[in-house]
């Protein structure tokens, strides 16, 4: 057996109660949820012709054609992070629909190379915990992102970027329109073209992966740090050691 074959059995840093083995079964789910995937989007513009608004838009009724249930969470009046407290009614509306979501649409416009404040707001007024609840924690994630000018891929790296610090499941495919003054008509709605099929597919996709992960996302976000942290020893772990309890010592 060569090194690389052989078990790994030093490791001082590791507390082994902790740990715990990856449980194919907890993978499989016997009774998946039936209701349709829940989704909020959000939109990163105030402009009375929002073109992320109107992405965002155009995306929920695609997503609604796929069955899901969708909300669109309106930025006005919402206030600056840290101007007040977090019992503002808008901020208590925010973060009650990302509770009740299973999967999210950002959107926003590119704004000197980045994402717009108002974006970045919402986000921002979205905590990583409230007491024991994790308000983004597996969830999933699609960006998309609207440009004035030629095609740019700023704000949907920063999107992603804050998708991974929220512990979102941020999906492969991503829509970034350019020049969107000209992909919408007089009733503002999103013209054929090959930025609108590059949307279907990014909510097809956002679709698959929310009904895929939604029913395993306590467990695929389960981490050894925290466990740890909290000292709850996986079930596996706690299972044997309760078993050695009882094992009859040799006569």
């Amino acid at each position: 057996m060569t090194p690389l074959e052989s078990p790994v059995t030093d490791l001082p840093a590791l507390d082994p109660k902790f740990l715990a083995k990856v449980d194919l079964g907890r993978l499989e789910v016997a009774e998946p949820a039936c209701h349709p995937p829940r989704i909020l989007l959000l939109y990163g513009s105030l402009r009375e012709r929002s073109f992320s608004r109107l992405l965002v838009e155009e995306a929920a009724r695609i997503l609604q054609v796929l069955g899901c249930e969708t909300r669109i969470f309106d930025p006005r009046d919402l206030p600056l992070p840290d101007a007040t407290g977090p019992e503002h009614p808008k901020v208590q509306e925010l973060r009650a629909l990302s509770q009740w979501s299973e999967g999210q649409v950002w959107c926003s416009p590119e704004r000197h190379g980045a994402i717009s404040g108002i974006m970045k707001a919402q986000i921002d007024w979205i905590p990583l915990e409230i007491g024991s609840v994790r308000p983004t924690q597996g969830k999933t994630l699609a960006v998309m992102q609207v440009s004035g000018g030629s095609q740019s891929f700023n704000a949907v790296n920063t999107l992603r970027l804050l998708g991974r610090w929220m512990r979102m499941i941020t999906i492969p495919n991503q829509s970034s329109v350019a020049m969107a003054y000209r992909e919408f008509d007089e009733h503002d709605r999103m013209k054929p073209s090959s930025y609108y099929d590059r949307v279907v597919d990014v909510m097809e996709e956002l679709v698959k992966f929310t009904l895929l992960t939604r029913d395993r996302a306590d467990y695929l976000v389960d981490r050894y740090s925290e466990r740890k942290a909290h000292g709850r020893i996986p079930e596996h772990v706690a299972l044997a050691a309760e078993a050695m309890k009882h094992e009859v010592a040799p006569a």
